[in-house]
């Protein structure tokens, strides 16, 4: 798997965590003070990146999390059917089929140029060049 670790009180958001073995971008963070028994805790509400179910976390500030590692690459659309798309990477050559917002899908056809993510094993198409 493609993660690192990181402190969950370092974490702001916009930022990406993995929840459940779900990798998932922070909408929302709050911290609430150290009480009388222990540390500080941090509550994390994140949205998963392929499903969209929203996520919660909470646990001690400087407990460490995973953090996915996004490579954002360049790939040109080879085919669309359905929700599915083939794409093939413009460094490596190398065809794929991934998977694309309902919003972005019918902007999508043959020829056009998209930025996409590897995350932790799998592709999704973030947006149109």
């Amino acid at each position: 798997m493609s993660t690192t670790y990181a402190e969950l009180g370092d974490l702001k958001e916009g930022s990406f965590i993995v929840i459940d073995g779900e990798p998932c971008r922070i909408v929302e963070v709050s911290k609430a003070k150290t009480g009388k028994h222990g540390s500080a805790k941090a509550h994390v509400v994140a949205i998963g990146l392929f499903t969209g179910n929203k996520k919660t976390l909470v646990a001690p500030v400087d407990q460490r999390v995973e953090v996915p590692i996004i490579e954002k690459r360049s790939a040109q659309v080879i085919a669309v059917s359905g929700v599915t798309v083939q794409l093939m990477d413009l460094e490596t050559f190398e065809t794929f089929e991934a998977e694309a917002e309902p919003d972005l899908l019918s902007k999508l056809a043959p020829g056009v140029e998209v930025e996409y993510w590897g995350i932790m094993g799998r592709r999704k198409i973030m947006r149109i060049k």
